[in-house]
């Protein structure tokens, strides 16, 4: 155990404590843990250490590597204090990523050694690099060497070049690693010890890319010239097709010039596929990538080459904003308005939020970039603390899609021989008219597999996932029924589990799978693909993808909200959204605002080259204000009448909302964690607390779930209540707590 009686205060140091220490000096030292302090240790003779050095320590039994986060407390005895190892040669964590990680924790409610951990999780890369092994030629051979003919072939295979380790140079010259070895034995080839060659290339900011529009310039200019002027947030919405990538890549050259880091957060893997291409056509390189597909040997060489400054420029998920940048000059937030940004499980918080943070603590500038920017960025921008910066029209001369509202009641779907029927009439002649004409469609449902729900069509039993509040989702394709919640898989059963009958179960509703099926089935010749999150288990699948469009190798692509924003399909000029009512009737406070970004995001999807777009949005409700607002391209108008509809009840962001999540194996003991909350709650005549109340999820990955809501006023802090609430109390151990401040999803 570390002798220690508590943890250190773990804020920043102030500056009349020095930030350097010597033998004998009390650090404290936070570490990647559930612990809200940092604990003191002594440093040792002949090492000295830095507020943001990482060092390691001993922790009980075992070692861990952690921060220098300033002077320790002087409250316990120094003989009982255990000593740092050493100090890790790697550049300290800079003050503002120290004090980035401090904020971070004090708004999400969180313990900083927590929030430190998502800075320190690839702990391998902590560890130096090791230098590679290089056989090159001696410079003359031994007299008495014998020239068999496998030395032969080694010795003309490495020529005048250097190859890495033995195993590469024998496998190239066809012979095997013995013979290398031999050679190396006999003094013929010399071994030289040398570190890994860069894992970046830098990127070229003077490197020619496209050719930039007048309005895309002026743009560009505006941005450009923030890069240099301190800490500033850039709103840059552009619509659909308008280039606004192109546009950004401009600051992230100037930031170049300056010899700066660029972090570019993105909300999706998919969406890193198209963005590489251009990244590689404006600057010459790839810049390095960090999400969780990437692999562990990739993810701590990348680690350490952000650290140490090699990489220049980062694309990465919401994750990527914790990397130990040392020289962070620029952050871009992409899709700024995208809910994959939103972090829910374990230290719960908005990566553009955080990203907004970070670059006020680092002094630098920050762009979000939208064609449909949240609102809460929008009223930003119109109360003068974000700059904002537009783009109203598509380059190269292309015009927005014109917007089509399919009334489903008038014109409802005609069953065909394939069984019952998705698109109405309008869209299937729409879809006529594009194949006929050489061009590409996009049948757009956001919802995977082949069907949402499957029921017995004797008594109705419905097919559940047994962890969750959620029916089991078909997937015919794959032979399977799933919980897209948990991941339970489960074949499809031969009887009903409830009344015995046999083969009695029938699919409710389309995936889009089945839209496929009936496009298939409706157009014969045409080459049909269905494409989801499940089916582009890596990038190279949407690369795959991306090429098969560009190449008119698929003619109609069914597909969900991967396909929505961040591609561009030169030769598809219809989109037809099967369902643009799925999501409209949703509890989420954002759900009209949500459901507008995405269909015009997807619409956007639409004649983006030479020939106009057309868009077909299948409704029972053509009268709701965001398919007004979406057919007459009028965002303003649907935005205010949002504004004003959350103004009034003082929901965000003209209020604030922190969710309390209660969940447990065991109901009873949840329902009773909730109770005794309840009667805790403190006086605040401002503060309003709803709940306990089950969640809409009751039940999620086998446990049972409870909700409270914290509402107050938009000029009060929460989280000081939150705190004082909960430290109140003490739970059993068998309930979890989860806080999650701005929530944005209420299940």
């Amino acid at each position: 155990m570390i002798q220690s009686s508590a943890p250190s205060d773990p804020t920043l140091v102030p500056q009349d404590i020095p930030v350097s220490f010597g033998p004998g000096d009390r650090v404290a030292v936070l570490l990647p843990l559930p612990v809200e302090g940092a604990y003191d240790y002594l440093v040792p003779e002949g090492v000295s250490v830095a507020v943001g050095d990482l060092v390691e320590v001993p922790l009980g039994r075992r070692f861990d590597v952690g921060v220098v986060w300033g002077a320790g407390d002087g409250g316990i005895d120094p003989a009982k204090l255990k000593e740092v190892v050493h100090r890790l040669d790697l550049p300290c964590l800079p003050k503002a990523l120290l004090s980035f990680i401090d904020w971070v924790a004090d708004y999400t409610v969180q313990p900083r050694g927590v929030v430190l951990r998502m800075t320190l999780r690839s702990s391998r890369g902590l560890k130096p690099q090791v230098s590679e092994t290089h056989l090159i030629q001696a410079k003359d051979l031994p007299p008495k060497l014998k020239l068999t003919d496998a030395r032969r072939k080694v010795l003309d295979t490495l020529g005048e070049r250097t190859f890495v380790g033995a195993g590469l140079l024998a496998k190239t010259a066809g012979v095997s690693a013995s013979v290398v070895k031999g050679l190396v034995d006999a003094g013929a080839i010399d071994t030289v010890l040398a570190a890994p060659p860069p894992m970046f290339s830098p990127p070229d900011p003077d490197h020619p890319g496209v050719v930039l529009e007048p309005d895309q310039i002026s743009a560009a200019d505006d941005l450009v010239g923030a890069v240099d002027q301190g800490f500033s947030v850039s709103l840059l919405e552009g619509v659909t097709g308008s280039g606004k990538t192109e546009v950004y890549f401009e600051p992230i050259a100037a930031a170049l010039k300056m010899k700066r880091q660029i972090l570019v957060l993105v909300p999706e893997i998919s969406l890193t596929t198209q963005w590489l291409d251009r990244f590689r056509n404006r600057f010459g390189v790839d810049p390095a990538v960090w999400h969780s597909d990437v692999t562990g040997k990739v993810r701590r060489e990348t680690w350490r080459a952000v650290a140490t400054g090699e990489a220049s420029v980062v694309v990465g998920a919401r994750s990527a904003l914790f990397l130990p940048f040392t020289n962070l000059g620029l952050i871009v937030v992409d899709e700024e308005h995208d809910g994959g940004f939103k972090q829910e499980d374990g230290v719960i918080y908005h990566a553009r939020d955080m990203a907004v943070v970070r670059a006020r603590e680092g002094g630098i500038p920050i762009i979000l970039a939208s064609a449909t920017p949240s609102l809460e960025s929008l009223l930003n921008a119109q109360a003068g603390r974000y700059r904002h910066v537009r783009l109203e029209s598509r380059v190269g001369g292309a015009v927005m899609p014109e917007v089509t509202l399919v009334n489903m009641v008038r014109t409802p779907p005609e069953k065909g021989e394939w069984g019952r029927s998705w698109l109405a009439p309008p869209l299937v002649e729409a879809v006529n008219e594009t194949l006929a004409a050489g061009e590409q469609a996009l049948l757009f449902l956001n919802r995977r597999g082949y069907a949402p729900l499957t029921l017995c069509s004797t008594c109705g039993h419905r097919l559940h996932c047994p962890s969750c509040t959620a029916w089991l989702v078909e997937h015919r394709v794959a032979k399977r029924l799933q919980c897209h919640h948990c991941g339970f898989v489960a074949p499809r059963p031969e009887v009903c589990p409830s009344c015995g009958k046999a083969e009695s179960f029938v699919p409710c509703g389309p995936g889009i799978e089945r839209v496929a099926e009936e496009a298939a089935a409706r157009w014969p010749k045409a080459r049909v693909v269905a494409v989801a999150s499940d089916t582009l288990e890596r990038p190279s699948a949407m690369a795959a993808l991306v090429d098969a469009v560009g190449r008119h190798q698929i003619d109609i692509i069914v597909g969900t909200q991967v396909l929505a924003k961040g591609h561009h399909f030169p030769g598809l000029t219809l989109v037809g959204v099967v369902d643009a009512d799925l999501g409209l009737s949703s509890w989420d406070l954002r759900a009209g605002e949500r459901t507008h970004q995405l269909l015009s995001q997807v619409s956007g999807r639409a004649g983006r080259a030479r020939k106009r777009g057309r868009v077909y949005l299948q409704t029972h409700d053509p009268n709701h204000p965001v398919l007004q607002a979406l057919k007459v391209a009028d965002a303003d108008a649907f935005l205010e009448a949002e504004t004003d509809g959350r103004q009034g009840l003082g929901m965000p962001p003209f209020g604030r909302l922190v969710a309390v999540i209660l969940s447990g194996t065991k109901e009873d003991a949840v329902r009773q964690a909730g109770q005794q909350l309840a009667r805790a709650v403190p006086a605040a005549p401002d503060i309003e607390v709803l709940g306990p109340a089950p969640a809409f999820m009751a039940l999620l990955r086998g446990r049972h779930r409870h909700r409270f809501l914290v509402k107050g006023p938009r000029n009060r802090l929460l989280q000081p209540f939150i705190r004082a609430w909960l430290g109140s109390v003490k739970l059993p151990s068998s309930v979890r707590i989860q806080v999650d401040v701005d929530p944005y999803s209420f299940y």
